[in-house]
């Protein structure tokens, strides 16, 4: 039996005691899982302290829905690392919806063409949000997965647990629909 295989059922196991409310097994859980979980927030969030937080929210996460694992469905890391994926860019959409507060400046008063020049450059508010909202789950969460998260179309497929042919038509098509929704 291979090393990935051992730690695969090791996590497992930890994940079953989690759900039967076992402490301690959430502390070695803790221990196994963190670092991989750790590098891949670090890496969407692009900021430590916002990972940290982060990765609590995740063990929080995993505690609360341990029993909802289910080894037939995908790898215990797998799905470990899904939570915090969607733990990540939950947080980057929300810090995109937060209001941004810049100090008065006076105003300049701005020749009338320069106002219309960079006014017509600039898609509707919105927009991409409505085109995004056409797209179906699959489409949606690949594309995601794909351009905030940096993921591969392999990786997508072993987050996912879908097969990686799959997981490209997904982005392609999602892809597809959005360039055909910006367009019209």
């Amino acid at each position: 039996m291979d090393t990935e295989t051992q730690l695969d059922e090791q996590l497992q196991g930890l994940l079953d005691r989690c759900a039967a409310a076992d402490p301690s097994a959430l502390e070695r859980l803790y221990e196994l899982a963190s670092p991989l979980l750790f590098a891949a927030l670090t890496r969407i969030l692009r900021r430590r302290s916002v990972a940290e937080e982060a990765l609590q929210d995740v063990f929080v996460s995993i505690w609360q829905r341990a029993g909802q694992f289910q080894a037939s469905r995908g790898r215990a890391m797998a799905w470990m690392m899904s939570i915090a994926r969607y733990r990540a860019i939950d947080l980057l959409r929300h810090e995109r919806s937060a209001p941004v507060l810049v100090p008065d400046l006076p105003e300049r008063a701005e020749p009338a063409d320069e106002k219309e020049e960079s006014s017509s450059w600039m898609p509707a508010t919105g927009l991409l949000e409505r085109c995004l909202g056409l797209l179906n789950d699959q489409q949606r969460n690949c594309l995601e997965l794909a351009y905030v998260g940096g993921n591969s179309h392999e990786d997508i497929s072993r987050l996912t647990g879908n097969p990686l042919g799959t997981v490209k038509s997904w982005i392609r098509r999602g892809l597809q629909s959005l360039r055909k929704c910006l367009e019209s």
